[in-house]
């Protein structure tokens, strides 16, 4: 097996490349100065010069709100970008994977979506999203589409470092307590793409950690495991208002991992722990 890893400075990327590293198995972690998504032909001129047998995608145009402003670049990089990957794949004949998100569902209601359940995108970067699930599709047979949640790792902003800082100036905080999703350890989750590609079972999958739970929750929890004395005080979207829409409802059923034999990720909690003593091993 010979990796291609996209985006390998981002908080999936990053991990990949460690759990790739840690099973020996030989792997390129690819940056912006490698090939611009951007630029058909300089993605196509690397995958060919590597021939890699597997790519997982990482990278992605990922600023939520700037997209909405930006969406011509968005639709470059996601749609665009991905579609010269996955024909520079197939002409390598490599396994791909794309990493694709709970914004291509419309967040309504309180039930677990299902992969084939109906998408609609409420934002920017979830459309581009979906188009570049759709592309994938189309393009290669040996695909993982994998849709993931509110993502936190060591290498990166993320949601649990936002918190902590903040918690250093303030000892209240308000919190969206409506929207409803599953924190997602890119520890885990590369562990679980690493197995994927070692497998010829393609598709299309949810992976987050296990639980769920609202913003407010992820950050009480936080601040329970850090031993900090902060008090946090619920509000609605509504009262926070974003650029860009988010699903009230990121529910994503794992039946997809069951029936592929693929095992699901640890409950939230524990991976928060987990990551919350990295961070600790990090600093000191």
């Amino acid at each position: 097996m010979k990796v291609l890893v996209t985006g390998c400075t981002g908080q999936l990327g990053f991990d990949v490349c460690r759990q790739l590293k840690k099973r020996n198995i030989e792997y390129y972690g690819a940056v912006r100065t490698d090939f611009d998504l951007r630029d058909e032909s300089s993605v196509k001129n690397f995958v060919r010069k590597m021939k890699p047998t597997v790519i997982i995608h990482c990278a992605a145009y990922t600023a939520v709100d700037k997209a909405e402003d930006e969406k011509e670049l968005c639709h470059s990089i996601n749609v665009e970008g991905t579609k010269a990957l996955a024909e520079a794949g197939k002409e390598v004949n490599a396994k791909m994977v794309y990493i694709s998100t709970d914004y291509v569902f419309p967040g309504r209601g309180s039930q677990f979506y299902e992969i084939n359940d109906n998408k609609e995108a409420v934002n920017v970067y979830g459309q581009s999203k979906l188009a570049g699930e759709t592309v994938v599709r189309s393009i290669l047979e040996k695909h993982f589409i994998v849709r993931i949640s509110w993502v936190f790792g060591i290498n990166g902003h993320n949601f649990v470092r936002t918190m902590l800082k903040l918690a250093q100036d303030h000892d209240t905080l308000k919190i969206v307590d409506d929207q409803i999703g599953s924190p997602t350890y890119t520890h885990d989750l590369a562990v679980l793409l690493c197995d994927m590609v070692a497998s010829a079972k393609y598709g299309t999958y949810h992976a987050t950690n296990e639980g769920v739970c609202s913003w407010k929750d992820f950050a009480e929890e936080i601040f329970r495991q850090a031993k900090m004395d902060i008090t946090v005080i619920g509000q609605s979207s509504a009262s926070y208002p974003t650029k860009a829409k988010r699903p009230l409802n990121s529910r994503l059923s794992k039946k997809s991992l069951d029936n592929a034999g693929f095992q699901r990720l640890p409950d939230w909690h524990d991976a928060l722990y987990r990551y919350m003593k990295e961070l600790k091993l990090a600093k000191d």
